[in-house]
């Protein structure tokens, strides 16, 4: 369960879901939120979205057209879900997938074996704030419903920025800001009233999931994160909004 904490002092305080925490309580509250739901992830992504991520995943790898040969980073991917994906597309690919919690990785790397994925896949424990690999590395860095548990936004995107070689691709899939009024009234209601409910009846973990419901109305609207990209030294930035911006896909090239 989600511990609850002091609220900070310095002006280096960021947001975990409604509250403000020091960006070092942010990571180890994060680390122990997946920690919890880890075993019940993937189900718990089937039960609130009503399947549908498997399309915003599919639009994802879609758009990413990932080709043999390249090297991958999945940031925050720890059950393996984008980088399988991947795979499937590109089975000469190799992708790296790199997760804050090492709960989730120990859940993708069983899943890896019972899909009888023994080959292009390498499993990382690391925070995506601070990543644990060389600069101009990967061919293409991908991100799903990562970024918005990152305590430093800039840092992260700086840091995509740097293992990414010249001509290399970032894609980041994320819960964004609905377009359409109606809807998110909808949707505001579907989520602080039945997902922490999911949560509680399904991972026994209300809090985790009221955390995730608070973190997704914290996050930038599409715009202000195609600005960060364009901060952290991303060109050619756009983003397409999926199921009337429930999702957002952000694409930006380190040229």
């Amino acid at each position: 369960m989600v511990r609850r904490m002091k609220e900070p002092s310095d002006s280096r305080a960021t947001w975990f879901g409604d509250r403000r925490v020091d960006p070092g309580e942010k990571t180890m509250l994060v680390r122990e939120v997946f920690s919890s739901v880890a075993d019940k992830y993937d189900l718990m992504n089937d039960l609130m979205s009503a399947g549908i991520h498997r399309l915003w995943k599919a639009s994802m790898i879609d758009w990413l057209a990932p080709r043999a040969g390249q090297r991958i980073l999945d940031v925050g991917g720890g059950t393996g879900d984008i980088a399988f994906r991947i795979l499937e597309r590109a089975p000469e690919a190799s992708v790296t997938i790199c997760d804050l919690t090492p709960a989730m990785l120990e859940q993708g790397r069983d899943r890896a074996y019972d899909h009888n994925i023994l080959q292009g896949c390498d499993w990382v424990a690391g925070n995506a704030e601070a990543l644990p690999f060389p600069s101009m590395r990967f061919d293409a860095f991908t991100i799903a419903f990562c970024l918005r548990n990152v305590a430093d936004w800039d840092r992260a995107l700086s840091e995509a920025w740097r293992v990414l070689r010249p001509g290399g691709r970032f894609l980041c899939l994320e819960f964004s800001h609905v377009a359409v009024p109606a809807l998110a009234k909808a949707y505001d209601l579907y989520s602080y009233k039945v997902l922490p409910w999911l949560g509680e009846q399904v991972a026994q973990d209300r809090g985790s999931y009221q955390y995730l419901v608070e973190s997704i109305r914290r996050f930038p609207n599409q715009e202000t994160l195609a600005g960060m990209m364009t901060k952290a030294g991303f060109q050619q930035v756009s983003y397409r909004n999926l199921s009337a911006g429930i999702a957002a896909l952000h694409s930006g090239w380190r040229i």
